[in-house]
């Protein structure tokens, strides 16, 4: 699984870094950012799809490798 956000949609609520720090941070201007590659940990997959359902503007793409 992998995490992405789309910039043009982010609008900087912070509810990412703050609802999984361990897969996003904030940039310089406060917007969400994806750590690494976007590859979630195991044992982090319901905080991924926590933090895409709780981001008002739909930003993030959760993505599910086959």
């Amino acid at each position: 699984m992998k995490v992405r956000i789309d910039p043009e949609r982010c609008q900087g609520h912070g509810r990412c870094y703050d609802l999984a720090p361990g897969l996003f941070v904030d940039d310089e201007e406060g917007y969400g950012t994806v750590l690494g590659d976007g590859a979630v940990p195991p044992g982090k997959e319901r905080d991924a799809r926590r933090a895409a359902a709780n981001c008002p503007e739909r930003a993030i793409d959760v993505l599910e490798e086959a």
